[in-house]
C-alpha cells in the first residue's frame, strides 16, 4: 500500500472564530507542529491544502450561499436577511476574518484526498477536515461548508459506489447522513453522545436503511468504546466490504473536552484508526470537533503516528513539549493544566465496566444490515 499522506495548511495557525468562541483555540496547527517536532513528517508526504473554488463547492452547496460566505468575508458583516437565511453570523457561526477561505481550504483538502486515493488507493490524514454539520444552504454547528460530503461526492464522481462514512465525534454527523439519505452508495455510521446537540441520530434513525446511529450515554469509557467497535462497528465494516472508508475523528469525545460529557482517552481513537486502516483500499481520516487545544492536538498528532506505525515516546522531546507549553486556553481547564498535557502524547487509559445499554446498542446496530451496493448490482 502507498505510504500515508498528510494534508494541512498554515491558514489555521492564526485563524480564530473570536476570543469567546469554542474555536478560539489552535488545533490543526498544534497537531502539525507536534508531528514536526516528533520528527514524524517526511516533506515528500505532505501536501498543502488547496482552497476549493466556488465551482467545486457548488457540487453540494447552493451558489447563493457560497456567494454570501464570500461577501461576508469581504465585508466582515452580513445583512439581517443573509443572517436569517444562511445562519452566517448567527447560531454560533460568527463572521470572522477567514469565514470563507478557512472552510474552503478544509473542503479543498478533503476533496484532494479523495482524488489522490480514488485510482490507486491509499491513506490520507486531513486534520483540517471533518466539518460534518454544514448544510447545502446554511452554516450549522460551527461548520460553514461540509468537506466530508464534498469528499464523498468526489469519490462517487470518480466511480466508487460502495463507501462507508464513520463518525466518532461527540456530536451526531447529521449533515453527512442527511446529504446521502437517498443514496445507498454511501453508508453512514455515527457514534455520538445521546441527548446532545444537534439532538438527532437516534438509534432508530436509519436513513432509509443505509445508516446506523449509536447514541452513547454520558461517561462512555475506553472499554465501552472498544466493545462497541468490536461488536458493532467492525462487523458493519466487514459486512459492507467498502471500497473506501472516511473516518471523522472529532476529538470532543475525549474526557477533557468542555462541550461533551464522554470519557475516552486518545488511545480509543488511535485503536479505532488502527483497526480500520486495512479494511478498505482507501482511507481518509478527518478531524472534526474538539475544544481543548492540548487534548485535540495530541490526539490528532497521534493519529498520524498510528497511520505510519510510529509509537509516541513515553516523554516528549523538548521541541514537542515546547509546542504544548506554548498553548493558552481561557476556559477553566486551561488555568492549571496537568503536567502530562505538556510531556506526553498518549493519555492514561480510561477503563471501566461495560454497561448493559452499551451491549444493547451494539446488538441493535447489526439488525437488518443491507447488502452492499455492489452485491445488489
Amino acid at each position: 500500500m502507498l505510504q500515508p499522506l498528510l494534508i494541512g495548511s498554515e491558514i489555521y495557525r492564526r485563524s480564530t472564530y473570536g476570543p469567546k468562541h469554542p474555536l478560539a483555540i489552535p488545533r490543526v496547527s498544534t497537531a502539525l507542529d507536534l508531528i514536526r517536532a516528533l520528527g514524524w513528517l517526511d516533506l515528500a508526504r505532505y501536501r498543502d491544502s488547496p482552497r476549493a473554488t466556488p465551482e467545486q463547492l457548488a457540487r453540494f452547496h447552493h451558489p447563493d450561499y457560497i456567494a454570501a460566505l464570500i461577501a461576508a468575508e469581504a465585508e466582515q458583516a452580513v445583512p439581517d436577511a443573509v443572517r436569517a437565511r444562511f445562519h452566517i453570523g448567527a447560531h454560533g457561526n460568527p463572521v470572522y476574518r477567514e469565514v470563507f477561505r478557512r472552510p474552503a481550504t478544509g473542503a479543498g483538502g478533503t476533496m484532494l484526498a479523495a482524488r489522490l486515493t480514488a485510482a490507486e488507493g491509499g491513506i490520507v490524514h486531513v486534520p483540517g477536515g471533518g466539518t460534518h454539520h454544514g448544510r447545502a444552504d446554511r452554516a450549522s454547528g460551527f461548520c460553514y461548508l461540509n468537506d466530508a460530503v464534498l469528499g464523498l461526492l468526489t469519490w462517487l464522481d470518480l466511480g466508487l459506489d460502495n463507501i462507508l462514512y464513520l463518525d466518532i465525534d461527540a456530536h451526531h454527523g447529521d449533515g453527512v447522513q442527511d446529504a446521502f439519505h437517498d443514496d445507498p452508495r454511501v453508508f453512514t455510521l455515527s457514534v455520538h453522545e445521546a441527548n446532545r446537540w444537534p439532538f438527532t441520530g437516534a438509534l432508530e434513525d436509519r436513513a432509509g436503511g443505509h445508516a446506523r446511529n449509536i447514541p452513547v450515554p454520558q461517561g462512555l469509557n475506553d472499554h465501552e468504546f472498544a466493545y462497541l467497535w468490536r461488536q458493532a462497528v467492525l462487523p458493519v465494516v466487514r459486512h459492507l466490504r467498502p471500497q473506501a472508508i472516511m473516518l471523522q475523528c472529532g476529538a470532543d469525545a475525549l474526557e477533557e473536552d468542555p462541550l461533551a460529557r464522554l470519557s475516552l482517552s486518545n488511545n480509543a481513537y488511535w485503536e479505532a484508526v488502527r483497526s480500520v486502516m486495512f479494511q478498505a483500499p482507501r482511507l481518509i481520516v478527518l478531524g472534526g470537533g474538539g475544544y481543548n487545544p492540548w487534548s485535540v492536538g495530541r490526539c490528532w498528532a497521534g493519529i498520524w503516528g498510528v497511520l505510519n506505525g510510529l509509537r509516541p515516546p513515553e516523554r516528549l522531546p523538548p521541541e514537542a513539549e515546547a509546542v504544548l507549553r506554548g498553548l493558552t486556553f481561557h476556559r477553566a481547564a486551561g488555568r492549571n493544566p496537568p503536567e502530562h498535557w505538556f510531556t506526553t502524547l498518549a493519555d492514561a487509559p480510561r477503563p471501566g465496566p461495560v454497561r448493559g445499554e452499551i451491549r444493547h446498542l451494539a446488538a441493535a446496530t447489526l439488525e437488518g444490515l443491507p447488502e452492499p451496493p455492489a452485491a445488489v448490482a
